[in-house]
């Protein structure tokens, strides 16, 4: 009946689509004389090229997913295993490993704001699956017992949250990350399930654009504080100074709320956190903007500068001012930092993790592992893999390249199997990546390590 009515508002669609309009021939050309192309070169002496503005249209093209084929695995280099580690989720989307080496993941979607998008999703228009009705708003507990890679254990450890993303157990608490703001919970390592009510400690700006209501949380130097990253309220501003209040920032509180500070800012979508294991330093992943064209404006992972301004929306890696706000404020563009590794335009870097562990080749020791989630605003696919950063004494060594890849079909298909989105170092020394899209949790080991089996099925605990 929901899906009928909503059938006569599909004109509205096209619509709605109109009404939104770019900027015009003579502006593009402005923009790309005053932004001509160049080549830059990042503090860590890494190479990018930006071409300017509108050097390509701006376009949309999103994949259709499709389910995995029974049997099917993303496809890892020569010695390396990827088994399916969880599977029948609903959109895990971030994960956590506890001190303990509990698992948990949180499983959430974006949600319909609008006429336009809450057609799109009643009617399943949105074949990528990035737009969902409902979200599961739970967090999941995995507990491999026997060590064997494989989890014993599977649980709702909490429901009925809204939107949740970053976890974080610091002592006797558990905090979860709403889009809205952090709960804190009474935690007991071992526990199946939490039914004491949670504590707001701090409310957090809602939503944002597209996906951007993901909050994630990450301990602070020593873990004394909790960092917490809020996305951008839109592209680039187009609603608003008002609209981004607290936003596009990192934000540093106490664990019980109080004192918030800002860590870092001009981050448009900061996601993925981690502490370099050499240098000690806080490194982020963060989303660039959209349709300034195909290459514009790469996607990168770069150490944080406590302090420090990255642009958004003012400028764009280093002081390259978008055309879109020109001369609103020329002083923060000129502050503006160069982040150090470029990840691609449009890869959607999400997922951040050092290799801190032995049990990897020496080549990925101490080295990044970045979940891209994909593109959508680009003409030729880009992302949708875990992307390898190499380092060395601590700093990068390389440019990013292909680690877990066969999420694409491939061969010019528009059709994917998943996306990925995190990625996370387990004790053991595996990888798991969480694919919203698929419904999956991917493991990847060493392939002397793990044997060829298919997933066991885990004891379900009392919910």
């Amino acid at each position: 009946m929901i899906a009928s009515n909503y059938t006569a508002l599909l004109p509205m669609l096209g619509l709605l689509a109109a009404c939104s309009s770019g900027p015009s021939k003579e502006e593009k050309q402005e923009a790309q004389a005053d932004n001509p192309a160049q080549t830059i070169t990042t503090p860590k002496a890494e190479t990018v090229h930006l071409p300017a503005p509108y050097d390509t249209k701006s376009v949309t093209k999103r994949v259709d997913i499709i389910d995995w084929p029974a049997g099917k695995t993303p496809t890892a280099p020569a010695g390396f295993a990827v088994s399916e580690f969880a599977g029948d989720l609903h959109s895990p989307r971030w994960a956590y490993v506890a001190p303990n080496g509990d698992i948990f993941v949180a499983e959430a979607s974006t949600l319909p704001k609008g006429t336009k998008k809450q057609i799109a999703a009643t009617l399943n228009l949105d074949k990528s699956r990035s737009l969902q009705r409902t979200s599961a708003n739970r967090i999941t507990l995995f507990r491999d017992t026997n060590g064997d890679g494989r989890p014993d254990l599977r649980s709702v450890f909490l429901s009925d949250l809204n939107q949740p993303f970053g976890m974080l157990v610091l002592g006797n608490s558990f905090y979860v990350a709403n889009t809205n703001g952090i709960l804190k919970f009474p935690y007991q390592p071992g526990a199946t399930k939490i039914t004491a009510a949670g504590q707001k400690i701090l409310d957090l700006p809602e939503g944002g654009y597209n996906n951007h209501w993901t909050r994630n949380l990450y301990p602070g130097a020593e873990g004394k504080t909790i960092l917490v990253t809020v996305g951008s309220g839109s592209n680039v501003q187009e609603h608003g100074a008002e609209n981004e209040i607290r936003r596009a920032n990192i934000l540093e509180i106490n664990p019980d709320g109080s004192g918030e500070k800002v860590y870092a800012s001009g981050l448009r979508n900061p996601i993925g956190l981690a502490w370099n294991p050499v240098t000690k330093a806080l490194w982020v992943a963060v989303n660039e903007r959209d349709e300034l064209g195909d290459e514009l404006v790469p996607d990168y992972i770069t150490s944080v500068k406590q302090g420090g301004f990255y642009g958004w929306p003012y400028a764009y890696y280093g002081p390259n001012e978008d055309p879109r706000r020109k001369g609103e404020r020329p002083d923060l563009v000129q502050k503006t930092l160069v982040p150090d590794v470029p990840m691609g335009p449009h890869v959607a870097a999400l997922g951040l993790t050092f290799y801190d562990k032995k049990v990897f080749p020496a080549k990925y020791q101490n080295g990044a592992f970045v979940g891209e989630h994909g593109s959508w605003n680009r003409s030729a696919y880009s992302g949708y893999q875990v992307a390898f950063v190499p380092f060395q004494a601590g700093q990068p060594a390389g440019k990013p390249e292909p680690f877990l890849t066969g999420f694409l079909v491939g061969d010019g298909s528009d059709k994917a199997y998943g996306r990925p989105v995190d990625v996370v170092t387990l004790p053991d020394g595996a990888l798991l990546v969480t694919d919203d899209a698929g419904n999956k949790i991917w493991r990847v080991s060493a392939a002397k390590t793990t044997a060829a089996r298919p997933p066991a099925s885990p004891t379900v605990a009392t919910r």
